[in-house]
């Protein structure tokens, strides 16, 4: 039987390879199709948007092929940000929207994510029915007549519906003065992000604007904005925003190249919250990968600080079962939920912009606001994902770590929910004994998991 095909984020892998090819997703359309309305959606159109990979064009083609062979109605937006996507499904009308996109991995995998009709991504429930009839564990439907089969429509707005959406969350703040180095990472931001910043008075300097389908997060963007630091230095700048390939991620640098880490983005950003009112209940939630600093610095402004496992889910699920505004991860995922359903690059960096103008400060004064611990994030490659609590030598090596660090460090093992990668988190206060537990963690795991 085939793996699984739904995992942490929506379907991936290499692209033209199982599952990530143009016969499961004519299946996945036509899946869709059955199931939402089985469900009870009324509505019998979908949003279709993607980033900038060349296998786009493919998955495109035959999502929209199954979804009009069983009556749904496409509305193709073409390469715009995942956030945009998930706004536009709900403002739209739409019974789901659907991404193809792989976020931050290579060019040669692709992915698609699938949201509901109010803009947050699909239940697991729906996921598992979608997926049984992809896999074929559910009866074929028996094909419409021709007068029922739906119809394709390219949306020649949804650019321009999205752009004065986000400018209006940041309540137009005007950018005159500001010079910002804004780098799209050759993916789905690429057009939209620097029109944005240039509408609202800001001197823009571009880079990661050129796709070619070949090149998305290729040395540039959110996985890399050592990038735009250097041109913030080079063209004194006042920062630099990096998006990642389906921009639903943002990373700082600031005027001086350095790159601000998503903690204090989170921090600044809950502080001008609770400042403004819009705090509710006074807390951020965040993941367990957050520095150790995060909450000491939160609670000097009495902020409450709770923590979810990770992943955007996480923290998307938390914000809505308690009502709260804002969370997110280190990463670059800002959720701010009075505004949007999903971690939103554009919207968190205005958002960011906004703070700056209001308290009339740099990025690296607001950032201030917090002092992390010294920490090590290593990304390894496994060719097997085996449990964590079945590798004898690496349980050993945590309980020794634990006992040792007590109340000045941490660490954290987990595997990749997207990538064949096992991700080593260790923060001390001594920037010694991190480099150490590391090369530690990852000798062992070199070991046990070949």
């Amino acid at each position: 039987m085939k793996p699984k095909l739904f995992g942490a984020d929506g379907l991936r892998g290499r692209a033209n390879e199982y599952p990530i090819t143009a016969e499961v997703a004519l299946l996945l359309g036509k899946a869709m199709a059955r199931v939402l309305r089985s469900s009870g959606v009324n509505r019998n159109r979908v949003l279709l948007g993607k980033d900038t990979r060349i296998s786009g064009y493919m998955l495109e083609m035959a999502l929209t092929s199954g979804l009009v062979s069983m009556g749904m109605d496409v509305f193709m937006v073409g390469p715009l940000p995942t956030p945009a996507v998930a706004h536009l499904t709900k403002s739209m009308g739409a019974a789901a929207g659907l991404m193809i996109t792989a976020s931050h991995n290579p060019y040669e995998d692709n992915g698609m994510k699938i949201f509901g009709p109010d803009g947050y991504k699909l239940s697991d429930e729906l996921a598992e029915a979608i997926e049984r009839h992809v896999r074929g564990l559910e009866p074929e439907a028996d094909p419409l007549p021709p007068r029922q089969i739906g119809k394709a429509h390219r949306i020649e707005d949804a650019r321009g519906r999205y752009i004065e959406f986000a400018k209006q969350t940041a309540d137009n703040v005007p950018l005159h003065g500001l010079k910002v180095v804004v780098d799209c990472g050759h993916g789905a931001a690429y057009f939209i992000a620097p029109l944005i910043f240039k509408e609202l008075g800001a001197e823009v300097i571009m880079t990661g604007c050129q796709p070619d389908g070949l090149n998305i997060n290729d040395g540039c963007g959110a996985l890399y904005p050592e990038a735009a630091g250097e041109l913030v230095r080079r063209y004194n700048a006042d920062l630099g925003i990096s998006f990642d390939g389906d921009a639903d991620r943002v990373i700082f640098t600031d005027a001086s190249g350095q790159v601000v880490s998503g903690d204090r983005i989170l921090a600044l950003c809950a502080i001008s919250l609770k400042a403004q009112g819009k705090l509710r209940h006074d807390t951020l939630v965040a993941t367990v990968m957050s520095n150790l600093g995060l909450k000491p610095a939160m609670a000097q402004h009495g902020i409450k600080l709770e923590l979810t496992a990770v992943g955007e889910r996480h923290v998307i699920d938390a914000i809505r079962k308690h009502g709260y505004a804002f969370g997110g991860e280190n990463s670059g995922h800002l959720i701010f939920a009075d505004h949007g359903t999903t971690g939103d690059g554009i919207l968190s960096a205005l958002q960011v912009l906004r703070t700056m103008h209001a308290r009339n400060a740099t990025l690296a004064q607001l950032a201030a606001v917090m002092q992390e611990y010294p920490s090590q994030l290593a990304n390894m490659p496994v060719v097997a994902k085996p449990p964590l609590e079945s590798l004898p030598k690496l349980q050993k090596l945590m309980v020794q770590a634990h006992k040792e660090f007590g109340e000045h460090g941490r660490h954290l093992i987990r595997y990749s929910g997207t990538e064949n990668k096992i991700r080593v988190l260790v923060e001390h206060k001594e920037v010694e004994q991190v480099h150490v537990w590391v090369s530690k963690f990852a000798t062992v795991i070199r070991d046990e998991i070949r």
